[in-house]
C-alpha cells in the first residue's frame, strides 16, 4: 500500500489498515530526490499527507496540494537555540519578510504555486557584443587613499553598467571585500548603511559568472546566485540593482517575493534560465516544494541583512534553503550589524570566513545629526506635525512600531492636510511598491513606515527621519536612522522619548557607545495644529491579525514595560 492512499485512508474516517497495509518505515523516512541525505523536517514531497496527532497529539490534516506549509511561530532548531544562548524570542512577523503571507493566503484568495512545467534548456548565454572601452570612456582620476574599480580585474561589461550609474570609487567596504569575494572566499562584511554593500557582492557575482560561462545555467528553474533577504521590498531594490549593474553583461535577474499571486513570478521562472534570483524565503520555499526551482546549481549565495536573516524567527526556512543549496558554493553574509551570535550560526554554513569591517560596530554615520526630544506621548502629533511643516517640500520618514499605529498616524496627518502615506505589512503589496516608486522620485514627501523600511531602503535625499516611537531593539535605531545622512549626505534623525518607550535609550546609548543628544524642542514646535478638516476611513482589512508589534505578541510575552521615563514637558 503507498504512503499516499495509506494517509488518504487515514484523513478519510476509514479504520486503521492492517500492519500489512502500513506503509514500511523506510518508505515514511525517504531521503529527498536526488539526494542520499534525509529531507529537512517539516517538508514532505509535494502532494502526501501527514498522520493525525503526529506531531504532539495536535491534529493535523493534509495540506490542500500546491499550497505551502504554515509558518510555525517561533521554530528554531535546538543546536540554533543553543547558539543563542537560551530561548529562541517570538518571531516578529513584520521582518519576516513573506512567511506571515502564507498563513493569510487563503483570505485574500491567492494559490500556491501551480504544478511544476518541465525544465527547458536554452543554449549557452553570451554577453552582448560592444565596443564601449574602459580606458576611453571610464577614465576616472587617482585620488589618495581612494580605489578606483577599475583598479581590480573587472570586465567591460560590468564596468560599463557601473560607468553609467556614475559610479567611480570604491566605498571602504567595496575596496576591503572585493579583492577576497573575486577570488571565491567565504566573506562577512559588515558596513554603515548607505554604503554600497549591494553592489560588492554582485560586482563579485557577475565577475565570476563571466570568467567562467559553463557556471551560468542554460535549464530553466536552476539559478546560478540566489540572494536573501528578509523585507519584499529589499528584495526588489537588490534586483534592480542587478539589471543595472549587470545592464550590458547579457545576465538574468528576478526578484521572488511574497503578497503577490505566484503566477506572474513562476511564469518569469519558467520562460527562460536565471543567472540571479533575489528572494524572501517564504516564497522562495514555496516555489521550491512545488519543484518549480531546484537549488542544486547555486554556486554563489549571499545572505544580505544577515542579522535579521538569521533571527531565529528565520533559522528554519534558512536552514532549509541552506541544505538545498551546493555543500560546495561560496557564501557571503553583509549586514550594519554583525555580532558574535550571528557569527556563530554563521559559521555552521560558511567554513572559514573572511570577516571584514570597515567601521566601529553600531556607530551610526558622522553625517546623521541625532537629535532626541523628551516629550509625553500626548505631545508627539503637534511636535509632528510641525516638524514636518518646517520641512515641508523635504522628504521625511517617520517610524512606528506597529502596523495599527502607521495606520493611525496616517489618517491623522491626512486630516490634517498632510499627504502622508503608509508603509507597513498591512498594505497591499502593488500599494507599497507604488508609495515607494513615488518617494524614490520626490512625488511623495511624508511615509509613515513600520521597521519594513528601516532596512536596505534606498532613498536618495531623505532630509529628515522621525522615530515617533522608539524602537523595542536597540539595533533597530542603527538601521532606522541610516535611511538618512547616506552617501556622504547630511540628514537629521529625531526621536520621541515619552513615557512608554524611553526606557530604551541606556541600551541604544550602550550601543552605540555614546549618548544622545536630548534637548527640549522649541516652543513653536509645541503649537497646537488646526482642527481636522475632513474624516479619513479606516483602511479595508484583508485578514491577518492584530496585537503586539507585527500583529503577534511582543518579545517576552508582553507584560508590564520598564520604566526609564527621562523627563517629559508638562505644561
Amino acid at each position: 500500500m503507498s504512503l499516499l492512499s495509506f494517509v488518504k485512508k487515514i484523513l478519510s474516517g476509514s479504520s486503521a489498515p492492517s500492519p500489512a497495509e502500513a506503509p514500511s518505515s523506510a518508505a515514511a523516512g525517504a531521503s529527498a530526490p536526488g539526494s542520499g541525505r534525509p529531507a529537512p523536517a517539516g517538508d514532505a514531497p509535494r502532494g502526501e499527507g501527514r498522520r493525525r496527532g503526529s506531531r504532539g497529539g495536535r491534529g493535523r490534516g493534509r495540506r490542500p496540494e500546491g499550497a505551502a506549509e504554515a509558518p510555525r511561530e517561533g521554530a528554531g532548531s535546538a543546536p540554533a537555540e543553543a547558539a543563542r544562548g537560551g530561548d529562541a524570542p517570538a518571531p516578529r512577523r513584520e521582518d519576516r519578510g513573506d512567511r506571515h503571507d502564507r498563513r493569510g493566503r487563503r483570505d485574500r484568495g491567492e494559490d500556491g504555486p501551480r504544478p511544476a512545467a518541465p525544465r527547458k534548456t536554452f543554449p549557452p548565454a553570451e554577453v552582448p557584443a560592444s565596443d564601449w572601452d574602459p580606458a576611453v570612456s571610464y577614465a576616472v582620476p587617482e585620488k589618495e587613499g581612494l580605489r578606483r574599480f577599475t583598479d581590480f580585474p573587472i570586465q567591460a561589461p560590468i564596468l560599463h553598467g557601473l560607468a553609467d550609474l556614475g559610479f567611480q570609487y570604491c566605498t571602504p567596504i567595496q575596496a576591503a571585500s572585493l579583492e577576497q569575494t573575486m577570488a571565491g572566499k567565504n566573506v562577512a562584511g559588515r558596513a554603515q548603511t548607505g554604503t554600497g554593500k549591494t553592489a560588492a557582492f554582485l560586482i563579485a557575482i557577475f565577475k565570476r559568472m563571466l570568467e567562467n560561462p559553463a557556471l551560468r545555467p542554460t535549464e530553466t528553474g536552476r539559478p546560478a546566485a540566489l540572494v536573501l533577504a528578509p523585507t519584499r521590498e529589499l528584495v526588489m531594490q537588490i534586483a534592480e540593482d542587478a539589471k543595472k549593474i549587470g545592464a550590458h553583461c547579457g545576465l538574468r535577474c528576478l526578484a521572488v517575493y511574497g503578497g503577490c499571486d505566484h503566477a506572474a513570478q513562476q511564469d518569469a521562472i519558467e520562460s527562460q534560465p536565471l543567472d540571479l534570483i533575489a528572494a524572501t524565503p517564504g516564497r522562495l520555499l514555496d516555489f521550491r516544494r512545488a519543484h518549480v526551482l531546484d537549488l542544486s546549481g547555486v554556486h554563489t549565495l549571499v545572505i544580505d541583512e544577515a542579522d535579521r536573516m538569521l533571527d531565529m524567527g528565520f533559522i528554519p526556512d534558512v536552514r532549509k534553503i541552506i541544505w538545498y543549496c551546493p555543500k560546495e558554493r561560496q557564501t557571503l553574509l553583509f549586514s550594519a550589524t554583525l555580532g558574535e551570535e550571528v557569527m556563530r550560526l554563521a559559521s555552521q554554513w560558511m567554513p572559514d570566513p573572511v570577516q571584514i569591517a570597515v567601521d566601529a560596530e553600531f556607530h551610526p554615520a558622522d553625517t546623521i545629526k541625532q537629535v532626541v526630544y523628551p516629550i509625553s506621548s500626548h505631545e508627539k502629533f503637534a511636535v509632528l506635525y510641525n516638524l514636518l511643516k518646517r520641512h515641508e517640500g523635504e522628504r521625511v520618514l517617520v517610524f512606528r512600531n506597529r502596523k495599527s499605529g502607521c495606520e493611525d498616524l496616517v489618517r491623522q496627518l491626512q486630516s490634517h492636510d498632510v499627504p502622508a502615506l503608509e508603509l507597513s505589512g498591512d498594505v497591499d503589496q502593488k500599494k507599497r511598491i507604488r508609495i515607494l516608486e513615488d518617494f524614490r522620485r520626490g512625488a511623495a514627501k511624508v511615509v509613515v513606515a513600520t521597521d519594513v523600511a528601516a532596512r536596505g531602503l534606498q532613498v536618495d535625499d531623505i532630509a529628515l527621519v522621525v522615530n515617533y516611537d522608539f524602537p523595542y531593539e536597540p539595533d533597530d535605531y542603527i538601521h532606522r536612522i541610516g535611511r538618512t545622512g547616506r552617501a556622504g549626505e547630511t540628514g537629521t534623525a529625531v526621536s520621541f522619548a515619552c513615557e512608554d518607550e524611553s526606557f530604551i535609550i541606556p541600551d541604544i546609548e550602550k550601543l552605540i557607545e555614546r549618548e544622545l543628544p536630548c534637548t527640549m524642542p522649541e516652543d513653536e514646535l509645541f503649537a497646537e495644529p488646526p482642527p481636522p478638516s475632513h474624516a479619513v476611513p479606516r483602511r479595508e482589512r484583508h485578514g491577518g491579525g492584530g496585537g503586539g508589534r507585527f500583529g503577534g505578541p511582543r518579545h517576552g510575552g508582553g507584560g508590564p514595560r520598564r520604566s526609564g521615563f527621562r523627563g517629559a514637558r508638562h505644561k
